[in-house]
């Protein structure tokens, strides 16, 4: 499938995106390569089929990029997962990827939801082009819990 979200013909574009979610393997090595932390192979094998949107990003065939969005459907949406292979950073592929899932959101999502995710690093100026904020300056702060395995 070409990709979805390109703006016309892409002439010698050598990525293509594509909507789905990866396998539970290559998802895990995406995060790792990308120096993510590692998850769980159950747990990511649990997760992945309750994304409710998601592409993958593919140079000669091999996944080299991944972005997801995850929520309840109506009210709140999180993305997350969204990296790209070193060897292919700094050429645009993490901004196509965001495109493609935040132009999602607007075609499916409620003109109400909220939309969150986690800015690790410089990321933050990526996704600040996407119209995301920092929460502090609206009064709210952003807050995480890692559970901890028993």
């Amino acid at each position: 499938m070409n990709d979805p979200y390109a703006s016309g013909p892409q002439v010698n574009d050598p990525y293509e995106l594509r909507v789905g979610v990866p396998t539970v393997e290559t998802f895990r090595r995406l995060r790792t390569d990308a120096g993510l932390s590692d998850k769980n192979p159950e747990d990511v094998a649990l997760a992945l089929p309750n994304t409710w949107h998601g592409v993958v990003l593919h140079h000669e065939g091999a996944a080299i990029g991944m972005g997801r969005i995850i929520g309840d459907g109506g009210t709140a949406f999180q993305i997350v997962d969204i990296c790209v292979h070193p060897a292919h950073q700094g050429r645009g592929l993490g901004r196509r990827i965001m495109a493609a899932l935040t132009a999602e959101l607007d075609r499916r999502a409620p003109a109400t939801a909220y939309v969150s995710l986690i800015a690790d690093g410089p990321a933050r100026f990526l996704y600040e082009k996407f119209g995301f904020a920092d929460t502090a300056e609206h009064g709210s702060i952003g807050m995480y819990l890692v559970k901890r395995g028993s």
